[in-house]
C-alpha cells in the first residue's frame, strides 16, 4: 500500500499546486483557509496531541504572528515573505518567554495560564494604539498577493505536517509520548522532561505564528478580536481530536473535514449553522472519542506514524 499511498499523495500535491491556474476566488480562499486550519491544528497537536499539555491559548502565537507581521509591513515597510519569517521567529521567542513558568504547570492550570496569556495579548495590542492601532485595528498596504499567500500557507501546512512525521517517528517524539502517559515516570527514567517540553512547545509556536502573519496580509486589516478569538483555539482542538491527536494525518483529516462540513452548513443554514456544526462536532466527538486514526489504529494496528 506504500507506494499507491505515495502516488496518491504526489497526485494531491500536484493538483493543489497547479489549483490557483483553474480555481475560482472563493475556491482559492477556501483553500487557503484548509490549509490554515491544517497548520493550526497540526501545531497544538506537537504541545497537546504529543505531551498531554492541553493549550486553550494556543491562538496567542497565531495573533502575535499577525501583529508582528502588521508592523513590520505597515510601519517598517517590510516586504510580506520576510515579515513573514520574522513572525514565526517572534512567536518562537514568545513561547521560549513564557514556557518557563507556564510548563512547570499541570493539567488544568497550565490550560489556564494559556488562555490567561492570550487575554493579556489583546489586552496589550489594545492598549498599545500608537504602534497597533489599539481597538481600531492595524491596516496595510493594498497588495493582491492572494497566489503567493496560497503557496506560502500550503508550504507552512505541509512543513508542519511532515515535521510532526518526523518527529513522532523519532526518538525525541517517543519521549514526548513518553511524558504524555505518564511525566513522573519518565523523569524516574532520566529524560529530560522539562527541556522535552520546551522544545516541543517551541515548535508548535512557529506554525501558527507564520499562519497568522500570512492570514493578516492576506486580509490587509486585522484587529484584536480577529486574531486573539477563543474560537480559534477551539475549532483547532477539535479538528485535531476529530482526526486524531498524536497522530500525523489526524489533524489533517480534522481539518479538512470539518472545515468543509462548515462551509456546507453555512452555505445550507446560514442562520443556525453554529448551531448544527457544534451538535456534529459533539456527536463526532462522543462517538470517536480517540479521532477517526485513533479508531483505526486500535481496529487494524495501524503503526503510531499514520
Amino acid at each position: 500500500m506504500r507506494p499507491a499511498v505515495l502516488a496518491a499523495l504526489v497526485l494531491v500535491l500536484v493538483a493543489l499546486a497547479c489549483y490557483p491556474a483553474v480555481g475560482t476566488g472563493y475556491g482559492l480562499r477556501s483553500v487557503l483557509q484548509a490549509f490554515m486550519w491544517i497548520a493550526l491544528a497540526g501545531s497544538w497537536n506537537l504541545i497537546s496531541g504529543l505531551t498531554g499539555y492541553v493549550s486553550f491559548g494556543h491562538v496567542a502565537f497565531f495573533g502575535a504572528g499577525a501583529y508582528t507581521a502588521g508592523i513590520l509591513i505597515a510601519s517598517a515597510g517590510w516586504s510580506w515573505p520576510i515579515a513573514t519569517l520574522a513572525a514565526g521567529a517572534a512567536a518562537g521567542v514568545l513561547a521560549l518567554a513564557i514556557g518557563g513558568p507556564c510548563l512547570r504547570l499541570k493539567g488544568p492550570y497550565f490550560a489556564i495560564a494559556m488562555l490567561g496569556l492570550n487575554e493579556v495579548l489583546r489586552a496589550l495590542v489594545s492598549y498599545f494604539e500608537g504602534l497597533t492601532g489599539g481597538g481600531n485595528g492595524l491596516s496595510m498596504p493594498t497588495l493582491d498577493a492572494t497566489v503567493p499567500i496560497y503557496y506560502a500557507m500550503g508550504v507552512t501546512a505541509l512543513a508542519v505536517t511532515f515535521g510532526a512525521r518526523l518527529i513522532i517517528g523519532s526518538r525525541f517524539g517517543l519521549r514526548l509520548m513518553t511524558i504524555r502517559e505518564d511525566e513522573v515516570a519518565a523523569e524516574a527514567m532520566g529524560i529530560p522532561t522539562f527541556r522535552h517540553k520546551l522544545v516541543a512547545f517551541l515548535l508548535s509556536a512557529i506554525g501558527p505564528g507564520i499562519a497568522g502573519a500570512l492570514t493578516a496580509r492576506d486580509q490587509g486589516y486585522i484587529e484584536p478580536l480577529s486574531v486573539f478569538p477563543l474560537a480559534t483555539t477551539i475549532t483547532m482542538i477539535v479538528m485535531t481530536l476529530f482526526g486524531g491527536k498524536g497522530t500525523v494525518w489526524g489533524p489533517v483529516l480534522g481539518a479538512v473535514v470539518l472545515f468543509v462540513a462548515q462551509e456546507m452548513v453555512w452555505a445550507r443554514y446560514p442562520y443556525i449553522h453554529p448551531l448544527l456544526f457544534g451538535a456534529i462536532i459533539v456527536a463526532v466527538v462522543l462517538a470517536m472519542p480517540r479521532g477517526i486514526l485513533g479508531l483505526l489504529q486500535l481496529k487494524y494496528r495501524l503503526p503510531r506514524t499514520v
